[in-house]
């Protein structure tokens, strides 16, 4: 297993000074932002596509510095009930799977996206009951109308492009939101569908990474490396569906934190065991959204945790059976 980071952490500088940083920090490999929710500060899919000195550098930069790039990250909602959303966000995503292919990255990183309730709504309708039976309508339509059509189009594309991984991230709020959803989109659209394995989202869904993993054998592609302290006191009194910004994090039910204050190292011990377990030996990407913590404190304590954790060796023969 490798250590990198969601390099978009450091947006606000060049590509070359974030790329010190994490090779500063003896990381092993950059997740980089290309567009859409994360942005593209540091990697322009449509400039790279028309440059080939551009792109060398590109590549140089990453390389000189002995990092490798595990994925490219384009998430966003190309199911969007926004036409003018839905094509900005596919457009980035058929560039990111396009310059994935000139850098000889086999995947890419998303969201399965949200439409509306019908064709002419404004907004995404995340649905989370199947009644009144309105609701149950709603999620048919969409994964009828829209979800499917679209993956089984843009899995073939990018099989024409040597992108093996589409990883989806089960984030609340999308159509694939946990291991279910995300084993009917991959039924429905082909293998190339797989997970970016963020266990800070299953967290407070009550969903548990571990079992989530063993669910998922062979359908993890990418894994962020990111944790959740679910607030016992408030969800007592409120449940875990929240809308309260991040920032109010004495009342909300849950907030991001850095690995290790939110579950122990039991628990990430377990982890990184069952990534094993269950074929996975890539990179953890750290992904900070700690706002408890500055970028360096929290993304500093990250690496430190995670470094005595993972597990680098191959797996042994084992000598005593």
């Amino acid at each position: 297993m490798k250590l990198g980071v969601f390099l978009v952490l450091f947006s606000s500088q060049t590509f070359e000074q974030a790329l010190d940083r994490a090779k500063g920090l003896g990381l092993d490999t950059v997740e980089i932002g290309t567009g859409n929710y994360p942005g593209n500060a540091h990697c322009n899919p449509e400039k790279l596509l028309k440059s080939d000195s551009a792109l060398k550098k590109f590549r140089d930069a990453v390389a000189e510095r002995g990092l490798e790039i595990s994925a490219l990250s384009c998430h966003g909602n190309p199911l969007h009930p926004d036409s003018t959303i839905a094509k900005a966000h596919r457009d980035c995503q058929r560039k990111t799977i396009l310059l994935a292919e000139k850098l000889g990255i086999p995947r890419i990183i998303t969201f399965s996206g949200c439409p509306g309730d019908n064709e002419k709504a404004k907004y995404p309708n995340w649905v989370t009951c199947p009644w009144p039976d309105d609701f149950s309508k709603i999620v048919r339509w969409q994964w009828e109308k829209k979800a499917i059509p679209y993956w089984k189009e843009e899995v073939r594309f990018a099989k024409n492009h040597n992108v093996k991984q589409i990883c989806l991230e089960m984030h609340p709020g999308f159509v694939v939101y946990n291991p279910e959803t995300l084993l009917k989109l991959r039924d429905a659209a082909g293998k190339e569908i797989g997970a970016n394995f963020d266990p800070s989202h299953l967290f407070w869904q009550g969903i548990d990474p571990l079992a989530a993993l063993k669910k998922l054998k062979g359908a993890v592609y990418h894994v962020h490396a990111k944790d959740t302290k679910i607030d016992v006191c408030n969800t007592s009194v409120n449940g875990v569906l929240d809308t309260k910004t991040y920032l109010d994090e004495i009342n909300r039910s849950w907030i991001f934190r850095t690995v290790g204050y939110g579950h122990s190292h039991e628990f990430w011990n377990d982890f990184v065991s069952a990534l094993r377990m269950t074929g996975y030996d890539g990179t953890l990407s750290i992904e900070h959204e700690d706002s408890l913590m500055s970028v360096d404190e929290g993304l500093g304590k990250a690496v430190s945790f995670l470094k005595n954790i993972l597990i680098v060796e191959a797996k042994p023969k084992a000598w005593w059976t």
